[in-house]
């Protein structure tokens, strides 16, 4: 199997995602935020790359969530803190969520054939639906304002890690540089990824404005059990089953 990993939405290009499986990370915070809305009960999520797209699908009972340079949309529901999405807040309702990069990483895998929601959170799911799957994959890294963040390259190489393990013995995972570069450092990090997070750029940023929970929320390895995809512009845990 054939796995290419790209270091931000501005280095894909639609030829390299399209008919592909894409996983694409945002860990600090837009997919990572997903997640954890969809475990504590959300219905479903529409991500959008605009805050006039996400105000033309407010309805009532519709939740929005967004930020822009790590801070609230004003007049929205939510930011982009994990640590919102709580159950009594989520549980049942749709949300409608935009963000800096990770929305917008999503809208460019528009043509791929199947899009996964992905974190370290839930690598090991992600890398279990490729694996079934069997054709070529891509990871796309959000990255920050166009440029590599470090934390989606390390669960970058978290999931080539457990695509590795999980792919059966008469087959290989076969990485670009970047991937195979990740996977080591990823390696090199892995006993003490909650401080890496909080040194990288993102997690300092985050840690000044008072979102230092949020990262080491981020930083956990594996506790979600399930990959949603994203299906007719929405993501569903139900999709995760698709």
């Amino acid at each position: 199997m054939n796995v290419q990993v790209i270091s931000s939405v501005n280095e894909a290009r639609t030829e390299d995602l399209q008919h592909k499986t894409v996983i694409v990370i945002d860990v600090l915070r837009a997919t990572s935020t997903m997640l954890t809305a969809l475990a504590n009960g959300c219905r479903d999520i529409t991500p959008v790359e605009t805050v006039i797209q996400a105000k033309q699908l407010q309805e009532n009972g519709v939740l929005l969530g967004g930020e822009r340079n790590c801070k609230k949309i004003p007049g929205f529901d939510f930011g982009n803190s994990p640590l919102e999405y709580t159950e009594s807040e989520v549980n049942g309702k749709s949300l409608v969520i935009t963000t800096t990069n990770g929305t917008r990483a999503i809208q460019k895998a528009g043509k791929a054939s199947r899009i996964l929601i992905g974190s370290l959170l839930n690598a090991r799911a992600c890398a279990e639906r490729v694996v079934s799957t069997c054709g070529e994959a891509v990871i796309l890294c959000s990255g920050t304002n166009d440029a590599f963040a470090l934390e989606d390259g390390l669960c970058a190489g978290l999931i080539a890690q457990e695509l590795i393990d999980h792919m059966p013995s008469s087959k290989q995972v076969t990485l670009n540089d970047l991937g195979l570069s990740m996977l080591y450092a990823y390696r090199d990090v892995s006993d003490r990824l909650p401080e890496t997070l909080l040194s990288c750029v993102n997690g300092k940023r985050l840690t000044r404005l008072g979102f230092r929970d949020d990262v080491l929320h981020c930083a956990r390895v594996n506790v979600l059990p399930f990959a949603p995809a994203v299906q007719d512009g929405k993501i569903a845990a139900s999709a995760a089953c698709l």
